[in-house]
């Protein structure tokens, strides 16, 4: 397979982990090509960022920005399957409810939300749409882009670097098998992408979303001893909350 070709094969891999974007059915799931495909995480965020923030742009044209803001998000939601919303629900139960991480785990495992993973989505949706609303709408299409490719670009170190925290599970399929490779091609997108926003304010986004994501995920290894896919979503959220906190801050 040539170069360029496997390269496209993987970023679609990496589309269809992360999102409900339609691929090609015969696309090859191994172990090894997913792991790779981490490497376009931050890519797949820009994508995400891309539309919903076309949304933003074009809804900015006619209605006020909280109806924009909504709109937007609500697009977010639809392109991913409200992924990572559901793993920042459960991981919120578990964190909140488990007494130890045997009983954190059983907690998130159970399809019904509690109520530390409502207030977490309160929150979560609520910080996000203020946060926007306060913006232009060529900012607001920038600070989606940022927001979403540099909060996806932390998922890479988290799986090469921590140990699975569960026997099965979606995320298990990549742990262990990510490279040094995959997170310096994530983190260089995602460093490219948020320079779109300015030196300053890329770099503050950036840091405010690697701190933000870095305490949750001290807290899950606390609590539970290693990643889950419901943690990785998790920390993806909290992230991109920080980033746009910080974008709409700097940027309005």
């Amino acid at each position: 397979m040539r170069p360029i070709t496997q390269e496209i094969g993987h970023f679609l891999v990496a589309v269809t982990f992360l999102t409900r974007l339609p691929t090609p059915s015969d696309l090859n799931h191994s172990e090894g090509r997913l792991a790779r495909a981490t490497r376009y995480f931050s890519l797949v965020g820009t994508l995400i960022g891309v539309i919903a923030g076309g949304v933003f742009f074009a809804a900015s044209q006619f209605l006020a920005p909280p109806v924009a803001a909504g709109l937007a998000l609500a697009t977010g939601l639809l392109v991913t399957g409200a992924l990572h919303e559901d793993g920042l629900a459960d991981t919120f139960d578990g964190l909140g409810g488990g007494r130890d991480a045997e009983h954190a785990l059983e907690i998130m495992r159970d399809s019904r939300i509690g109520a530390y993973g409502t207030l977490a989505l309160i929150v979560s949706l609520g910080l996000r749409w203020m946060a926007l609303s306060a913006l232009g709408p060529i900012d607001g299409l920038i600070a989606l882009v940022v927001a979403h490719a540099v909060s996806r670009a932390l998922l890479p170190p988290i799986l090469m670097s921590t140990g699975y925290a569960r026997s099965q599970g979606l995320a298990l399929s990549v742990a262990g098998g990510v490279r040094g490779g995959e997170v310096l091609v994530a983190g260089l997108l995602a460093l490219a992408v948020a320079l779109i926003a300015g030196v300053q304010a890329g770099l503050i986004a950036s840091a405010a979303a690697i701190l933000a994501g870095g305490v949750l995920l001290i807290q899950t290894l606390r609590k539970l001893r290693g990643y889950t896919g419901d943690t990785l979503g998790a920390i993806q959220q909290v992230a991109e909350i920080a980033a746009l906190i910080a974008l709409g801050a700097l940027l309005a």
